[in-house]
């Protein structure tokens, strides 16, 4: 992780040799793999199949992180219902947890799509849909840790991490942007599952069971169309199960660093936000509200500078995204009326945006054969996933401790705003250096 001719003009195009230093050595592909990657040629970059891909991959991101971006509803939901009585640390746990197991199944399903291809999504749809019905049904909480928290956050990384690895098969010069469109599914499912689940929940008298089942037949055509359209482009790779050599690539672990202390902070105010506008005075409705908000704006927030990544560097949009995420964080205790939480959201949902397809891009960055993007993609989300996993426990705590959000937001945004600082310092193991284009 030394390559035929073709492979190096397919890889030379987005300039990945160049972001490798020399003194790393990466697993080379055996020699039916150099063939048969030679006899695919390079990405098309387009057409009909890349972008149906693309558009699969959008799907079914759209109902799994777009169901995840949602727990903030149902962080204030479970705290006034089921769960009342329960701190916000040990309700945040349930999101917290089901985050990081989808983290972490990445390391499993995405070794799985570059060694058999994307038959893995398809067993993991039924289970994420049976996951979702059984979290309708519970009353009580290690129900909603098993079901929601274990069950719907293994099956979701065993969706979304193939998905990806699909469409980094697919493109090579607008690999940034095709990332970019396919994450944007968790954006738009972002702003229909919020909204869905606050009217049903708030407003209706459908109850808590059928409003979640209803939230799983949303996302069963969805299912069926990512499971007709995404499509491994080259075959499987037949050597080690997991890259050692990736863990000797300064660039990729540096990445993998900078990716934790993002997600360590900006997951906090997408549990939040609804938690903290309603004790500024909003109601729950509206409070609910903002979560669709933020992953409305973090539609543009994929997608944008996924275009300007390709242009300008994929690790220089990462790092600014992340710093200027981390900054926004830092102000949320000023947002303090409707019209300024509103408009906290949309700021806040744009730059936040720019991390998850942003990191997804540069992870690309240190793979030499597309036929290994699963796997550096997976075992790279197994590392941040404990991110994930303590960050919203540790802001409910500080909620809990003080009171008061002013705490949390100063933690997230700190820590995001180191993750992006570790962005832009990685350069300095590229050939490119500290100020290039990387």
């Amino acid at each position: 992780m030394a390559t035929t001719d073709k492979i190096t003009r397919l890889h030379s195009s987005s300039d990945v040799e160049a972001h490798q230093p020399e003194s790393h050595t990466l697993s080379a592909p055996n020699d039916n793999e150099k063939e048969s990657t030679d006899n695919f040629g390079p990405a098309p970059d387009g057409g009909l199949k890349a972008w149906l891909v693309a558009a699969g991959a959008a799907c079914t991101i759209f109902s799994t992180l777009g169901f995840a971006n949602s727990f903030g509803v149902l962080q204030e939901y479970y705290a006034a219902n089921q769960l009342r009585g329960q701190s916000a640390d040990r309700i945040a746990w349930i999101g917290s947890l089901s985050a990081f197991l989808q983290f972490a199944a990445g390391g499993i399903g995405g070794p799985l799509f570059d060694r058999y291809g994307a038959w893995v999504i398809r067993p993991s749809a039924v289970i994420y849909v049976f996951g979702l019905m059984m979290t309708s049904l519970c009353k009580e909480y290690w129900q909603f840790m098993l079901a929601q928290g274990v069950l719907v956050g293994v099956a979701t990384g065993l969706l979304q991490f193939p998905a990806i690895a699909a469409v980094s098969q697919f493109f090579d010069k607008k690999r940034a942007a095709a990332l970019g469109i396919a994450v944007a599914g968790s954006s738009v499912g972002g702003i229909v599952f919020p909204i869905a689940l606050s009217k049903m929940l708030n407003s209706s008298s459908l109850g808590f069971g059928w409003s979640i089942r209803i939230v799983a037949f949303i996302m069963v055509p969805t299912m069926i169309f990512s499971c007709l359209t995404v499509t491994a482009r080259l075959p499987p790779r037949t050597t080690a199960f997991f890259i050692g050599a990736a863990f000797k690539n300064r660039l990729y672990m540096l990445i993998c660093l900078s990716f934790f202390f993002m997600l360590l902070g900006m997951f906090s105010p997408l549990f939040f936000i609804p938690t903290y506008a309603v004790s500024r005075g909003i109601k729950p409705t509206l409070a609910s509200y903002l979560v669709a908000i933020v992953n409305g704006a973090s539609t543009f927030g994929r997608i944008i500078p996924g275009i300007l990544a390709d242009k300008f560097g994929r690790l220089n949009a990462f790092g600014i995204g992340g710093i200027a995420t981390g900054v926004i964080i830092c102000c949320m205790n000023e947002a303090t009326s409707t019209a300024g939480l509103i408009v906290y959201s949309v700021i806040f949902g744009f730059w936040s945006g720019t991390i998850i397809s942003g990191g997804s891009a540069a992870i690309t960055l240190c793979v030499k054969s597309p036929q290994e993007f699963g796997t550096y993609l997976g075992t790279g989300m197994v590392m941040v996933g404990g991110a994930v996993l303590i960050g919203p426990p540790v802001s409910g705590a500080l909620v809990d401790r003080y009171g008061g959000f002013l705490e949390l937001a100063l933690f997230s945004g700190i820590m995001c705003t180191v993750g992006g600082v570790v962005a832009l310092a990685s350069k300095v193991v590229t050939k490119e250096g500290l100020f290039g284009r990387v």
